[in-house]
């Protein structure tokens, strides 16, 4: 789904210097560009790969953005960095891990109290779980319209919700009796509930992945295409908007499918088991905060980063997972303690 999505629907066009990030007018001149967007390339790619194989999750946008500041910055100085915009950047990375760890803990403490906490589950999820499957459709969906779909189909921010709602509700018709047909030959336990979130969840990862694929192939070889324009456009050096030949685009989403394959079972095992310990309802909650936080912030502008999201709702699961242990702990010391007198197997 990652390649699907970079060669399905992959940038057709490339705003070649990230986010207004230098000036290409005050670069000396068409070969120096040429190599100022390699040196970024090549700084980038090595950041990553070093990092993935240490098992850092980090994000490609900031690390291009990076690379093509540093470059700029030697090739110009400091006048050709555009310094104004950094600070949204700087602020990005730290916004957008506490919006994802916000979001994605009020989901799960919200699926804890209105279904695990019930005394009979399977009421409780044959309810709510339909709706929280209608609200991760047309989120994603809004998601797949705005990011992943942004250069095959054109449509404002207001209109990617109303046609992600709409999404949403016929998934809700469909799946409603789906639901309450498989909770009724459930057991009314915790982990028969999370099994109503294995499919919406792999769904859900693949939809991500689509729309992930589309909006960052652009990001990792924006710098290519910028180089490809700068060498058919002599003099030009990137002022503009380049087009991603179709074979830089087949390049990308290789090397998307490549670094599954080989980094992949690494940042898997890291991301997914090493951080905090995740079922199917918290991953969903993981997804669905991601696919949320990246609406917001697009329509506030924000450029945030899908990884550090990530991140962040994982975080933000483990802290909450932290939290309500500990206030148990804590309830079942201070039940023992009132009861001291007596039996203490009867206490327990």
């Amino acid at each position: 789904f990652e390649s699907a999505g970079a060669l399905i629907a992959g940038g057709s066009v490339v705003t070649t210097i990230k986010s207004g990030i230098i000036d290409p007018a005050l670069v000396a001149d068409n070969n120096t560009f040429i190599w100022l967007m390699m040196s970024a390339l090549f700084a980038a790619a090595l950041w990553l790969h070093i990092a993935t194989w240490a098992g850092a999750p980090v994000s490609t946008t900031h690390s291009i953005v990076g690379g093509i500041l540093g470059a700029g910055v030697a090739a110009g100085g400091w006048e050709v960095a555009n310094l104004s915009n950094l600070s949204a950047i700087v602020a990005s990375w730290v916004i957008s891990p506490l919006m994802g760890g916000v979001i994605a803990a009020a989901f799960l403490y919200f699926i804890k109290r209105k279904i695990t906490y019930q005394e009979d589950r399977l009421k409780a999820a044959s309810l709510v779980v339909p709706w929280l499957i209608m609200l991760m459709a047309w989120a994603i969906s809004s998601y797949l319209i705005v990011k992943g779909l942004k250069q095959v189909l054109k449509v404002d921010f207001y209109m990617a919700l109303t046609g992600g709602l709409m999404i949403g509700l016929l998934v809700f018709i469909l799946i409603r009796p789906l639901i309450v047909r498989t909770a009724k030959r459930l057991s009314n336990t915790k982990q028969a509930i999370n099994h109503l979130f294995t499919i919406p969840l792999i769904v859900s990862a693949a939809l991500l992945s689509f729309a992930h694929g589309a909006n960052d192939v652009a990001n990792a070889v924006g710098p290519l295409a910028a180089i490809n324009e700068a060498v058919d456009h002599i003099g030009s050096q990137g002022s503009g908007k380049a087009a991603i030949p179709f074979w830089v685009m087949v390049l990308g989403a290789a090397g998307i499918a490549l670094g599954l394959l080989l980094y992949g079972p690494r940042m898997i095992r890291k991301v997914g088991c090493e951080i905090t310990e995740l079922d199917q309802m918290r991953a969903f909650c993981i997804a669905l905060a991601a696919a949320i936080t990246v609406l917001i912030a697009t329509h506030f502008g924000l450029p945030v980063s899908s990884t550090h999201i990530a991140l962040g709702a994982i975080f933000g699961v483990g802290f909450l997972r932290q939290k309500i242990k500990s206030g148990y702990d804590n309830m079942v010391i201070d039940i023992i303690h009132h009861h001291q007198d007596n039996d203490p197997q009867a206490v327990k």
